[in-house]
């Protein structure tokens, strides 16, 4: 029996990487753009980092969460997000001595377990970023223009954001009640899981995707009518600030986004490409979340999207890929004593800086032809004893199927003239 890739996993294979570097350049010309700095985070860390950060009624941490003991019988857990890492990194480091408003990007592997769907697998690929250091609105509505511009370089347009306000400490007690309260008359019309968060955190009802629980839940109390006075003036000012920016949103009140550390800002991009699970990206304020580790209390905001769902949404709308590059250029040899002089070739256009190979398995010089055919390379260099012997080279041009003669010497300096034309 073979061995298979675990399920909810992909394999990215050669020809599908240029995609994924074409979205990769774009994630750090963006990041650069914007003035953030990339880190680069374990991606496993200890479980109560997670537990503390997202609260133990998430489904994250109850349902999602791959977690093990290692040697030391110490709890780990393969990052299911990235903020926490982020953030305890940010303490660790101190970072926050360094500078006022620290801006970081992130781009790597996440994992949870839960059923794999359309561009969402147990282990899936995340941008984000994080803004620590400032609770201007502003900043709110600058990181949906970031995230919103990301995918117009990526040629997504039509993407939509939505946007609510979840309160702070203040005003989300009081909400909290409130909502439970009414959840109560409606015990049982609820799921199972929407039961027990009644009971633990009334909030995360909105989470459920079972019908009858949003049939149940429709008439409830919403967060963004229960909002104190400095949380309703923050989302207002949040709200204007996106119509200045030119973008377009909708405010939904039932939208609370999924982790407990989030206050005030929520917001998501979605798209009517995917169905139900439409979210492609989104993120939010978590003004608490560095205290509630052991910090100081500094406010922060930041967003992550998927790079599968990224990938996935640009193929179902024919967005143009760059393909990758053309190729090495070949060296291919008529007769076995050639063969030295070929490898002398190889090592002279590598050091040039122009990615070359040779079919070191004895091919015939037809069977040499079709594998750079194959390949892709731009130009194939041949060589046999006439050549040799007046120290030339033929250079055939796959596109066009035209060849040259050169000099040994010249050889690099003609290819590289050719190659970056």
């Amino acid at each position: 029996m073979k061995i298979q890739r675990p399920r909810g996993t992909a394999d990215i294979l050669p020809e599908e990487v240029a995609r994924w570097h074409f979205v990769e350049d774009t994630v750090r010309r963006v990041a650069a753009l914007y003035n953030y700095r990339e880190i680069r985070t374990p991606i496993f860390e200890s479980t109560e980092l997670f537990i503390k950060s997202e609260g133990e009624s998430t489904d994250i941490v109850s349902k999602q969460m791959y977690t093990f003991q290692d040697r030391g019988d110490r709890s780990l857990t393969l990052r299911p997000e990235m903020t926490p890492n982020v953030i305890r990194a940010y303490l660790e480091h101190s970072l926050n001595q360094k500078e006022k408003l620290t801006k970081l990007y992130y781009l790597g592997p996440i994992f949870r377990y839960e059923k794999p769907q359309a561009g969402r697998y147990r282990q899936h690929h995340q941008f984000g970023v994080e803004a620590i250091g400032c609770a201007e609105p502003a900043l709110d509505a600058e990181l949906v223009e970031m995230i919103m511009y990301f995918y117009g370089e990526l040629g997504l347009a039509g993407l939509k954001a939505v946007v609510n306000s979840v309160g702070c400490t203040q005003c989300r007690p009081g909400y909290s009640a409130l909502l439970r309260n009414y959840l109560k008359t409606k015990l049982q019309e609820l799921c199972a899981d929407c039961q027990r968060r009644t009971e633990v955190n009334p909030l995360r009802v909105f989470d459920c995707k079972q019908p009858l629980c949003a049939a149940a839940i429709s008439q409830a109390p919403r967060v963004s009518d229960n909002l104190c006075d400095t949380c309703s003036g923050h989302f207002r000012t949040f709200c204007a600030l996106l119509e200045e920016s030119g973008i377009a949103y909708t405010v939904k009140p039932e939208l609370v986004r999924g982790l407990d550390y989030y206050t005030r800002t929520a917001f998501e991009i979605i798209s009517e490409d995917l169905g139900a699970q439409n979210a492609v990206g989104g993120g939010g304020r978590y003004d608490d979340l560095i205290e509630s580790l052991g910090g100081p209390s500094v406010p922060a905001i930041g967003f992550g999207t998927g790079i599968e769902r990224i990938l996935m949404i640009m193929e179902e709308r024919g967005v143009t890929f760059p393909t990758a590059g053309g190729g090495a250029v070949s060296v291919a040899v008529w007769e076995e004593e050639c063969a030295r002089a070929g490898r002398g070739v190889l090592r002279s256009l590598r050091r040039a800086g122009i990615g070359a190979e040779m079919d070191f398995c004895h091919g015939s010089l037809k069977s040499q032809l079709r594998r750079a055919h194959k390949s892709g390379s731009p130009f194939v260099l041949v060589l046999g004893r006439d050549e040799l012997s007046r120290g030339m080279v033929k250079i055939k041009e796959m596109s066009t199927g035209s060849e040259q003669e050169v000099s040994l010497e010249k050889v690099g300096e003609t290819l590289k003239g050719n190659i970056t034309k």
